[in-house]
């Protein structure tokens, strides 16, 4: 009986790798380094998730103008928001091209 319960729990396990690309224990994990990199990038911008390239644009200008070293702020918080808008960027489709293509 422990035999074929270990057999299913296999077989389902390969079943969810194969069908949503991920093994079960993945989902036990909770939230991938990426997802939460973009998640403080989006809270330091101040930016939703659907936010277009112009919205990040323009977060990124208002958030620079605020922390650039020549206006008080320092290095390291220039570089952060800078790391934010492109990671951010990087997650959007380039401009000109249809998401389809």
């Amino acid at each position: 009986m422990l035999l074929k319960a270990f057999i299913v729990a296999i077989a389902l396990s390969v079943v969810c790798r194969w069908a949503l690309g991920r093994w079960p224990w993945d989902y036990l994990r909770g939230e991938t380094t990426r997802r939460a990199a973009l998640r403080r990038a989006r809270g330091l911008l101040g930016v939703e998730a659907g936010a277009s390239r112009d919205d990040v644009i323009a977060a990124h200008r208002r958030l620079t103008a605020l922390v650039h070293p020549d206006r008080g702020g320092t290095n390291a918080a220039m570089q952060e928001a800078t790391a934010a808008r492109d990671l951010l960027l990087a997650e959007l489709p380039l401009p000109g091209r249809d998401e389809g293509s």
